[in-house]
């Protein structure tokens, strides 16, 4: 199966040297590879001591070990999944995002008038893709869409699960291993065998739980410093872990039992189906850790490149861990009678030296295992935010040449109080693996119905390829969830409760959102009606420049009609902005403004369309508003010649590049910053206690530019017209910038539906509660001017 070329990358990858892809791999180690890594600590450790009853069962669980790791990350995931990449970006969403673009199935709310004007920036596809009958039947059934969301919003809400179920696991294992050390230590000190067993029952009481609790501290406290650095921290940890774990493993191979060797064969699993049993069969849900983190191999794909995640794993990960399995069920075989605790890792470790070392090594291990999760919540949380499935979070780019490097601080807490609540809560490492188990095998059947998709819909192979990759892992999978599910009373129904609460919050904001565009949609105005109405207002034009932040790309917002209606003046420039989100992990500079004219040149009405993808950071960016300056001056120089302008409802509009880099219409002079004042505007829509006096303060404000802007030297090729309106737009800007933006209050309609209440109130409870929009668009409080508006849903 060979996947259709990518039309670009978020980072590019294509020059990549095997310098950058061995520095690469070795980062990964400490970010990606972690949670495999550790996954020994608790897989054997994981199943219920009563069902280790003979040697021949330990060699068909080891069967199911190798398999399982050999078909789910090696097979699956680095030699297939990774190749369905979104332009180097991973994940469901990135699945999601594909099949938006080749198969028209996005559900992001949209009118007939922005299709129009949005299509130009859709990645073209490498060719003309094939009309099939099952893209035909997707693209007309709307029920596959909503589907196909929803298999979206779920594979993300699992990775969430995952990352806050991962730290208090991998954490609590660990410190349970550091516990049983200490009271081996005590015993051995102690003066009688009765204050040894005091001393170790004080030891199990209490330093587990307090113990994974300060460690879980600690490892979400130094998320902050970001992917880049966290990878060098960590990875020496589990280079020197897979080494002593692989070595430990050989050792037990070949002094414990050399027969294990021959339990790879696949007759061991068919013997475990044909002995089936209730208690047996709930073992797989512990087999099934030590595929733990092989989705956040796809999910982290942003922060590495799929050339050094492959490498890692087939070279070191893979073979290091089989030994480790391999050695440890050794060991579990021959001493299966003779040591209660024999399922855990230490206690294969010979010698009590090496066993204390190992304990300590687990205990930074553990917390290099969470990382991966981590890291995919982060990945996976911003790709939801982008595309309108998230509520408002500041997201922080650690890394100014990969777009995908992100770090969310409110997210991180969060997980951080999750994970400490699992830990304090369940005490128990065998609950919290059957609640991780069902995570992690219902986020990769998420993974495989995706796939399945994207092979016949992207990569356009036969329906009998696609259905082949789905038999063959979806029925590996299955078998699996139905193990989990057999532990569904056992702490498994805990993830049931975080996954109501994440898709609770991503369907009401996603809900939400979209009822407020389609309000925005229905009451729009056209600019003839401004200019209609103008007169009769007796509106008056003010100096300075008023930017206008909404959502729809055709029309006027109601909320700035109904501003003028209160309030008869506006800006003698105005501009209204779009942020456009579009099914693609980053858009070109050169693609991202869209502009265009509303009206007559007379009006000096403009529309800028910035369009960004879901790993794009364009908003907190303090020189955005120069950006969009710099556009329109190179939009009016550009208006009258230019060939390649797109035709939209309401008439020509030009892709501008970057400007600030390569335009010639406006100079910009950089200066100090300054911070004037001016009182903050706020229009309720009941009150008419505005003049256009206030209007004409508001411009004042706008005293954080960072560059001035001024016209170039006279040139002969620059028409007087041209030159008079850029003049127009500088003299507007000296006079100072006002923002204007739609105070929504929404109230749902009598009658309505239980449901619908229940969502939107979550929805008002997430808007009041979240990020407001002015931090977001990184807009000065002091020039803001909120319009309220009541949106009767």
């Amino acid at each position: 199966m060979n996947p259709q070329p990518s039309s670009g990358s978020s980072h590019d990858f294509k020059k990549e040297t095997w310098r950058h892809t061995f520095l690469l791999a070795f980062q990964s180690l400490g970010i990606v590879y972690g949670r495999l890594s550790t996954a020994p600590l608790y897989v054997f450790m994981s199943i219920p001591r009563k069902d280790i009853i003979s040697e021949q069962r330990v060699y068909e669980l080891f069967s199911f070990v190798f398999w399982t790791m050999s078909i789910i990350p090696l097979l699956k995931y680095a030699f297939i999944v990774l190749r369905a990449d979104d332009n180097g970006e991973g994940g469901t969403f990135a699945l999601y995002s594909l099949l938006c673009r080749h198969a028209k199935v996005g559900l992001h709310p949209n009118d007939r008038s922005a299709n129009e004007v949005m299509k130009s920036i859709s990645a073209p596809a490498s060719k003309t893709k094939v009309e099939s009958r099952a893209r035909r039947a997707i693209e007309k059934h709307k029920s596959s869409h909503y589907l196909m969301l929803f298999l979206a919003l779920f594979g993300s809400c699992m990775v969430i699960g995952d990352g806050v179920l991962t730290p208090a696991i991998s954490v609590l294992s660990a410190s349970s291993g550091f516990e049983r050390s200490m009271s081996h230590i005590a015993h051995k000190i102690a003066s009688s065998q009765r204050v040894g067993d005091d001393i170790a029952k004080a030891f199990k009481r209490y330093v587990p739980v307090p113990f994974a609790c300060a460690i879980l501290v600690g490892l979400f406290t130094l998320q902050h410093y970001g992917t880049h650095k966290i990878g060098f921290l960590f990875a020496p940890i589990i280079v020197i872990w897979l080494f002593f774990i692989s070595g430990v493993g050989l050792y037990n191979i070949i002094y414990s039992d050399h027969q294990i060797i021959y339990a790879v064969s696949p007759v061991y699993m068919y013997r475990f189906m044909r002995n089936f049993d209730h208690q047996g069969w709930r073992s797989l849900g512990s087999i099934l850790l030590s595929v733990a983190g092989s989705e956040a191999m796809f999910a982290d794909l942003g922060h590495f490149s799929k050339k050094s995640l492959k490498i890692t794993f087939v070279c070191l990960i893979y073979p290091a861990l089989i030994l480790c399995y391999a050695g440890q069920a050794a060991f579990i075989s021959k001493n299966w009678r003779v040591f209660e605790d024999v399922t855990y890792l230490s206690e294969s470790v010979p010698g009590a030296f090496l066993r204390h070392i190992v304990v300590l090594l687990s205990l930074l291990a553990s917390a290099v295992g969470s990382q991966a999760t981590i890291t995919a919540s982060f990945s996976v949380i911003n790709q939801c935010l982008a595309l309108g499935c998230f509520p408002r979070v500041k997201v922080i780019h650690t890394s100014d040449t990969i777009n995908g490097r992100v770090y969310i601080p409110d997210v991180n807490w969060l997980l951080m109080i999750l994970s400490l609540g699992i830990v304090i809560a369940f005490q128990d490492i065998a609950q919290i693996g059957n609640a991780t188990g069902l995570a992690i095998i219902s986020g990769m059947l998420v993974t495989t119905c995706l796939m399945s998709l994207v092979i016949t819909l992207y990569w356009e192979k036969s329906l009998f390829v696609s259905a082949c990759f789905l038999l063959s892992f979806g029925l590996v999978e299955i078998m699996y969830l139905s193990a989990c599910m057999s532990n569904f009373h056992k702490g498994a129904w805990y993830l049931v409760v975080l996954f109501v609460f994440s898709m609770t919050i991503m369907i009401s904001w996603h809900y939400g959102t979209m009822k407020k565009y389609e309000f925005d949609l229905q009451n729009k105005v056209s600019m003839e009606w401004i200019t209609e109405m103008s007169p009769g207002l007796g509106v008056s034009r003010v100096p300075g420049i008023g930017f206008i932040y909404t959502d729809i790309v055709t029309g006027i917002p109601a909320f700035f009609s109904h501003f003028i209606t209160n309030l008869p003046a506006y800006h003698q420039v105005l501009i209204f902005v779009s942020f456009k989100s579009l099914p693609v992990p980053c858009v070109p500079q050169k693609q991202r403004y869209l502009i265009g004219r509303l009206g007559t040149k007379d009006y000096k009405v403009y529309r800028c369309i910035v369009r960004y993808g879901y790993c794009d950071n364009i908003r907190d960016t303090d020189d955005f508003e120069d950006q969009i300056i710099h556009c329109i001056g190179e939009f009016i120089a550009l208006e009258e010649n230019d060939l390649e302008s797109l035709t939209s409802p309401e008439g020509r509009m030009i892709v501008v590049g970057n400007p600030m880099l390569d335009g010639n219409a406006l100079v910009p002079i950089p200066e100090m910053n300054s911070n004037l004042a001016s009182p903050r505007l706020s229009n309720n829509g009941t009150q008419r206690t505005l003049s256009s006096d206030s209007i004409e303060s508001a411009s004042a404000p706008v005293t954080r530019r960072k560059v001035r802007f001024m016209l170039p030297p006279e040139s002969p090729k620059m028409q007087v017209s041209v030159r008079a309106e850029l003049q127009e737009l500088v003299d507007a800007r000296e006079s100072g910038t006002a923002y204007f933006l739609g105070q929504s209050h929404l109230k749902v309609r009598d009658g309505s539906s239980f449901l619908k209440r229940f969502l939107i109130m979550t929805y008002v409870f997430l808007d009041k509660n979240c990020r407001e929009p002015p931090v977001a668009l990184n807009i000065p409080h002091a020039a803001l001017v909120e319009v309220g508006m009541v949106y009767t849903i």
